[in-house]
């Protein structure tokens, strides 16, 4: 068996296409894999480090909302399909997996175009244009949210990395917050922006931990590389304060924390829901509206916090996060609620789509 992987351009694309990726060859070792990617994405990098096959086709950037550019979409797309067949053909493709993004609607035209199986992976809550038009195309639709209103859609969630989806928080809590040289026993803030967006919450976070300091509270916060470590003034014998411009380990991130302030993108909401960390999520405040749409149902379940991006402020931290940080009781129900939520078996659910995608054709 052979798959072809069409999520390239962001992480949020690439992660879940490297996740099922894992999945695939551990459910069978011989499966061949080739993910699609473009000269300008991250899969360039992500994908060979996880040591699968990359097939470049060209780039060809879709509006996000219709415009007049939208026209010239189809003669842009005309040489990136092409190269996307060779690929099919070379690789003798039994089935295309799509997950939106620059790469996946020249993936589901070859498909098609091809008679090979299609099968779509949304993860955000209001899904794209390219998976909108690769959702016409087959029946075989996972999606992220339960209300989803896709055509054929299925609630599977986002396939996660092995290290988030098998992490038990609790038994590697003492391990993690030594890695970080943070207090075995204080409630602590994880903070982080993403790799969008994090300048807003640094800057409101960095006037926010004197006060949580001095109300007991240790915070982690990934500033993001492009940014500056903040530089403040801790008193002696305050809880710790530890600012770090990258986390690799995000498993250990995860298993340190109580509580997480954040942007809403689909992974970031995935993740905190499957390892049942409690986040107060703050939507970004660009695209179309979908990092607010992706929160909002974990927040409705009791797993989280929603603030708008315009309302986040030192003040806001204390009169919320604080109150949550301070009580053990209602720290262990929201935790509970998130985990409730969240999947942690999205991967092997979204193997067991595939194949069954490539039987109903072969049948």
């Amino acid at each position: 068996m052979h798959v072809v992987l069409a999520g390239g351009g962001t992480a949020g694309h690439i992660e879940p296409a490297l996740a099922l990726a894992d999945a695939l060859r551990r459910h069978d070792p011989t499966v061949g894999i080739t993910a699609l990617g473009t000269e300008r994405g991250l899969e360039t990098r992500l994908v060979p480090e996880r040591g699968y096959e990359l097939g470049l086709i060209p780039a060809v950037p879709l509006p996000r909302k219709p415009t007049p550019e939208l026209i010239t979409v189809p003669g842009r797309l005309r040489g990136t399909i092409k190269a996307t067949e060779e690929i099919i053909e070379r690789t003798k493709a039994d089935c295309v997996v799509g997950f939106g993004g620059y790469v996946a609607l020249p993936g589901y035209l070859a498909a098609k175009r091809q008679r090979v199986p299609i099968v779509v992976h949304e993860a955000n809550a209001r899904p794209g244009l390219a998976n909108r038009i690769g959702a016409r195309y087959t029946r075989f639709v996972a999606v992220s949210t339960p209300d989803s209103k896709m055509r054929h859609a299925r609630y599977l969630g986002i396939p996660l990395r092995r290290s988030i989806a098998t992490l038990n928080r609790a038994a590697v809590r003492a391990e993690a917050r030594a890695a970080f040289g943070l207090d075995a026993n204080l409630p602590t803030l994880l903070v982080s922006g993403g790799s969008q967006g994090a300048r807003r919450l640094n800057e409101v976070i960095a006037s926010a931990v004197p006060v949580l300091q001095r109300s007991g509270i240790q915070v982690l916060h990934a500033v993001g590389p492009k940014n500056e470590l903040p530089q403040l003034d801790t008193m002696p014998g305050m809880p710790p304060y530890v600012p770090l411009a990258y986390v690799d380990r995000m498993d250990l991130a995860y298993a340190a924390a109580d509580m997480m302030l954040c942007r809403a993108g689909a992974m970031t909401v995935a993740e905190l829901s499957a390892v049942g960390l409690p986040a107060a999520y703050v939507p970004l405040p660009i695209g179309n509206g979908e990092q607010r749409l992706n929160a909002q149902p974990v927040v409705k379940a009791g797993g989280g916090l929603l603030i708008d991006d315009a309302e986040l402020t030192p003040e806001w931290v204390r009169d919320n996060v604080l109150p949550v940080l301070t009580d053990a009781g209602r720290l262990h129900a929201m935790s509970t609620a998130a985990a409730e939520f969240g999947r942690r078996d999205a991967d092997d659910l979204l193997v067991g789509m595939v194949h069954e995608a490539i039987a109903a054709r072969r049948g």
